[in-house]
């Protein structure tokens, strides 16, 4: 990456123990439809503070809907096998190459992909790997009342009725849905980044269209890439993120927030102001602070690469390398491919 080549924000290759190197991405996701980010048939939203408390005097409370941390993670983790597989890095168990065999939510993870060791995994006795990408629900700026409706739903015959032979069916329903344009402020930390790592992780969540249960049929959501910033430590969550950017809102003449919808464009503006004033109440030292003109040079740069499929192969097989070489050195004397055809035999004898 030359936008960034002089600087000391990467790892060589990726370090056994944490170095205090972090990468965070600052998103505004953007819902395009009419998402379900939902547990047990029910949106999933939180009582909080509007903004953030001022002079000791109480803020009034609202409740916003939540994206819970897995619902932001799997699908872009996703993304990123689906281009392992792709391109030969990881195979399904069709395939029979026990080498390369991986697969997502079981037992069979192959210990040493990308996706393992920047994501995570655990498999009880046989290890686990804790993930270097960092990310925590997220809250919508409007309130839940603004930013839901509940709508009805059906299942009609192929003629397109409810009814056949005199008979109607039943399969009537009503679920809550989100709404289009509700924004949800997020951050998503890389630690110890490697290049490679960083650009992964980075085309993941520009790539990734879709969020929440029923994605075949909704679902989308548009992530607007406001700034990275390279520190020493962790930085603010995205509550308090949230809570900042509803400041800013514009307010009537009662002084209560006006209601959206609100323009993405105005709100990434916004979040980009409040930044160096948020970062500088983390007490952390900012090496690098992306945004502006410098992040769509940068993006612009890493989409020429991630575009192209020749640079596309290499990213990954670097991303692959890097991954391998750490598995080994985590588990010396035990090469990946003996590891994984030993987890495939036990999950096979357990079958």
């Amino acid at each position: 990456l030359h936008t960034i080549e002089k600087q000391d924000v990467f790892h060589p290759s990726i370090p056994l123990i944490p170095r205090g190197k972090y990468v965070h991405f600052v998103v505004l996701r953007e819902t395009s439809s009419f998402p379900l980010f939902q547990t047990d048939q029910e949106l999933n939203f939180a009582r909080v503070s509007a903004g953030r408390l001022e002079n000791g005097k109480s803020e009034a409370t609202i409740s916003r809907v939540v994206i819970f941390k897995r619902k932001q993670t799997t699908p872009e983790r996703l993304t990123g096998r689906e281009l392992l597989r792709r391109y030969g890095l990881t195979t399904d168990e069709e395939s029979g190459d026990a080498a390369r065999y991986c697969e997502y939510n079981s037992e069979d993870f192959c210990k040493h992909c990308p996706d393992c060791i920047y994501y995570g995994f655990a498999i009880g006795q046989e290890g686990s790997e804790r993930s270097k990408v960092l990310v925590d629900s997220a809250f919508s700026l409007s309130d839940y009342d603004e930013s839901h409706q509940s709508m009805t739903f059906n299942a009609p015959y192929e003629h397109g009725t409810m009814s056949k032979n005199g008979t109607t069916k039943s399969s009537f329903g009503e679920q809550d849905h989100v709404l289009p344009q509700v924004f949800f402020p997020s951050i998503i930390t890389l630690r110890d980044p490697t290049e490679a790592a960083f650009i992964y992780v980075l085309n993941n969540i520009l790539r990734t269209k879709r969020y929440g249960a029923q994605t075949t049929r909704t679902g989308s959501v548009e992530n607007h890439l406001v700034a990275i910033a390279f520190t020493d430590g962790e930085i603010c969550s995205n509550l308090k993120l949230t809570q900042t950017l509803y400041d800013t809102l514009e307010k009537d003449e009662a002084g209560k927030v006006t209601k959206g919808p609100y323009q993405s464009s105005v709100l990434v503006k916004k979040m980009t102001s409040a930044l160096p004033s948020l970062l500088k109440e983390d007490r952390v030292t900012t090496h690098l602070l992306v945004d502006g003109e410098n992040l769509h040079a940068l993006v612009e740069e890493v989409g020429e690469l991630v575009t192209h499929e020749e640079s596309l192969i290499r990213v990954l097989q670097k991303a692959y390398a890097e991954s391998e070489d750490y598995a080994a050195r985590c588990r010396p004397g035990k090469s990946a491919k003996d590891e994984n055809k030993k987890a495939k035999s036990k999950s096979a004898d357990v079958k």
